[in-house]
């Protein structure tokens, strides 16, 4: 099984749902586990017993002061840079060599970015788009989960 036939396998395994999958060949096994919490579906029954006749007062209505509208930081003009896998992050391709970009840094698309470490291989990840890095999402030597925003980009 080659690395890109892994990466296959741990993208499925995430999208799919499923918590473990487990891969034995004659010299090779793989076990990939999500941090997914499992899926609990809960039946509600119908009380069957009587209810009381008179129904309860409704509350008079209180008026809420009003809150001043939360400050957001408008992304919706920024291409976020994903993680392709699970894995660990780095910014830099070791830990005396500079970050492969920073906030502010101009990049073109086939650019490394990252790098994010999985079974031992270290992965470059390349940006897919030209433009500017507005912000890095994710510490460095911080776990990431497939899919995972690492970047937002505001494109050229």
């Amino acid at each position: 099984m080659d690395i890109k036939q892994i990466q296959d396998l741990i993208k499925f395994v995430a999208k799919s749902g499923v918590n473990e999958v487990s891969i034995e060949e004659k010299d090779f096994k793989i076990t990939i586990k999500t941090n997914q919490e499992p899926t609990y579906v809960t039946a509600t029954v119908p009380v069957t017993a009587p209810q009381p006749a008179a129904p309860a007062p409704a509350p008079a209505p209180v008026e809420a002061p009003q809150a001043a509208p939360a400050k957001t930081d408008d992304t919706s003009n920024y291409v976020t840079i994903k993680s392709p896998m699970i894995g660990t992050f780095y910014r830099s391709p070791s830990p005396d060599k500079p970050a492969f970009v920073n906030v502010g840094d101009d990049i073109t698309a086939g650019k490394v970015v990252c790098i994010v470490e999985a079974m031992k291989l270290f992965n470059e990840i390349e940006s897919e788009v030209s433009g500017k890095i507005v912000k890095v999402l994710v510490e460095d030597a911080q776990p990431v989960e497939y899919d995972q925003p690492l970047f937002l980009v505001e494109p050229k």
